[in-house]
């Protein structure tokens, strides 16, 4: 669980106040394995931990502690000054993330002990869409000017370059408008006299406050970028966001899309530090209405009792009817939930998507009525010697497999693309509900076919 460190070592050190060699220890430890490390301690153990970290040091374990409620207890347990000199330490696009999760007298404390500059940028990133490429961009980057020469734009570098979040790649403006993009890679190539304007990229990727910051953080993937610019719409540069908190974004929707597709409600906390009833609450919800939908399967079979009496052997293939059904509607469903998060289709492709699941789901459906078929004349008529599995009874399963399996994968690409086209998450419209949906679907086409051909 904690390959990193010897977690029961350093629990020993803490339990017996052996502070001089657990500081010691902490020095040699990696900040986000010391950020593990704290998460699994008693709130008293926290604080006393807390305390014997270098102001660098905690400022950047601090950032790493998964749980929000061990960041409120240090806030609340650190007096102003301690409190300052972390916040202190701390970009202000990480500070932002802090109080995004705290209660609002967490916050007023927080911003009570940011400097003055520091909170008025802070305050401005606060008011930007939570979802949006302003909430999650940084302000603290190194910007150049045309005019300037190489060796002043590293004299700008090593005068600014400590308090940035990235010095790696700096960003040329002219009345605060975004011009070009230069690397220190390239500057250190060139010549001392010359000009940034000579050397910058102008071919620049960028985007909007606004965009939504799921989109920016598949750019990164996309272009291999390691910082992107973030400009208003009078096209100034305001920020820039980094390839750590594009990571984060990922993560996190990543999660809330598997959590979505589960018909989990998303929590924030880590699995573990989910209380149980915290997590009864983030599953109920989804859980009564599929139970309720459900309902309408009842009254289907409830509805054909008539047929299933008159040919009682086919109530044996109604599982592997809707279990078929089911699962190919899931396999659609989650190809195209994957191709809309990642960009590759839209709305605008429905038409296409449509056709291509269309045929997948006959040769598919075709396989499976033919082998299905061969089963039923060998498995179940003879070897298990069930003279009511006749050919025209095979015929009607293997009609409605095939019928079952097009209809699944229709509705499992159609579903998830209406929704991202109503502005709802894609990820909803996944197995729980598809599957809801098509076992009721399944037994509708199954019963029309038996009452067709076996004329009950």
């Amino acid at each position: 669980m904690h390959e990193n460190f010897d977690f029961e070592a350093l629990l020993d050190l803490v339990e017996r106040r052996q502070l001089r060699q657990l500081r010691q220890e902490l020095d040699n430890m990696n900040e986000v394995d010391i950020a593990s490390f704290l998460d699994e301690l008693a709130p008293d153990q926290l604080l006393l931990v807390f305390r014997l970290l270098p102001k660098e040091l905690a400022a950047e374990v601090f950032t790493y502690l998964e749980d929000s409620d061990d960041q409120e207890r240090l806030i609340n347990a650190l007096s102003d000054q301690e409190l300052r000199e972390v916040l202190d330490e701390l970009y202000l696009d990480d500070t932002v993330d802090i109080i995004e999760d705290m209660p609002a007298n967490v916050v007023s404390r927080i911003l009570r002990n940011c400097a003055p500059s520091a909170r008025s940028q802070i305050n401005r990133l606060l008011n930007y869409p939570k979802d949006s490429a302003g909430s999650i961009m940084t302000t603290e980057f190194v910007y150049l000017r045309p005019e300037d020469t190489v060796a002043r734009a590293f004299a700008r570098i090593r005068a600014e370059g400590v308090d940035k979040e990235t010095v790696y790649t700096c960003y040329v403006i002219k009345n605060r408008v975004l011009q070009g993009v230069v690397t220190v890679r390239r500057m250190l190539l060139s010549p001392e006299d010359t000009l940034i304007g000579d050397i910058m990229e102008t071919n620049i990727l960028s985007v909007h406050t606004l965009e939504d910051r799921e989109v920016v953080a598949q750019m990164f993937s996309r272009y291999d970028l390691t910082a992107l610019p973030v400009v208003d719409s009078d096209e100034r540069l305001v920020g820039i966001v980094t390839v750590d908190d594009a990571m984060d974004v990922l993560e996190e929707e990543t999660t809330e899309d598997f959590e979505k597709m589960a018909a989990i409600l998303p929590v924030d906390k880590p699995y573990l530090r989910t209380g149980v009833w915290e997590t009864v609450r983030s599953r109920i919800p989804w859980l009564m209405l599929l139970m309720l939908s459900a309902t309408f399967t009842g009254i289907i079979l409830t509805g054909f009792e008539g047929a299933l009496a008159a040919c009682v052997v086919l109530t044996s293939f109604i599982p592997m009817l809707t279990g078929t059904g089911g699962n190919s509607g899931s396999q659609s469903s989650v190809a195209v939930i994957r191709a809309l998060s990642l960009g590759e289709v839209t709305f605008a492709d429905l038409v296409s998507v449509v056709w291509k699941e269309t045929r997948v789901a006959a040769l598919c459906g075709i396989c499976l009525a033919a082998a299905n078929f061969v089963k039923m004349m060998l498995v179940d008529r003879m070897l298990m010697g069930n003279p009511e599995v006749t050919v025209p009874v095979a015929v009607v399963v293997c009609l409605a497999l095939a019928l079952t399996v097009l209809c699944a994968k229709v509705v499992g690409c159609v579903l998830p693309m209406g929704a991202e086209r109503l502005g709802i998450d894609p990820a909803v419209m996944a197995s729980p509900f598809i599957t809801t949906v098509v076992d009721a679907l399944s037994l509708l086409i199954y019963f029309a076919i038996a009452t067709q051909v076996l004329g009950i």
